[in-house]
């Protein structure tokens, strides 16, 4: 019997933020287009966000509407793919049967 490994990093781009940044660590964070531009979208939304009702794919207006005191930041597409790829390799050293199905998810084969 197969035994497959479903590995799902929520709110990723929140998460690599705090890395990148610790003094963001227990804000409400809000990832997504140009802080501006209203029109954008939220990409990731830490826990502390979300704890004001952000969620993805939710307009940044609605965003700031909710959680007018977030800290507000554009995405950083290439850091988040560079992370991605090392935890890729981070997992392959538990088996070389690892499918990365989005930037923040990815099945390993444990069998």
């Amino acid at each position: 019997m197969k035994r497959i490994l479903h590995i799902d990093m929520d709110a990723f781009f929140a998460s690599v933020e705090v890395v990148r940044n610790p003094a963001l660590r227990g804000k409400a964070l809000i990832v997504g287009g140009e802080p501006g531009d209203l029109r954008s979208v939220v990409s990731s939304a830490s826990y502390e966000a979300r704890k004001f009702g952000v969620r993805s794919a939710m307009p940044l207006a609605e965003a700031r509407r909710l959680c007018p005191h977030g800290v507000f930041m554009r995405g950083d597409h290439a850091l988040y793919e560079r992370e991605s790829h090392r935890i890729h390799t981070l997992l392959e050293t538990v088996s070389p049967l690892v499918q990365m199905a989005s930037i923040d998810e990815a099945y390993v084969d444990i069998t």
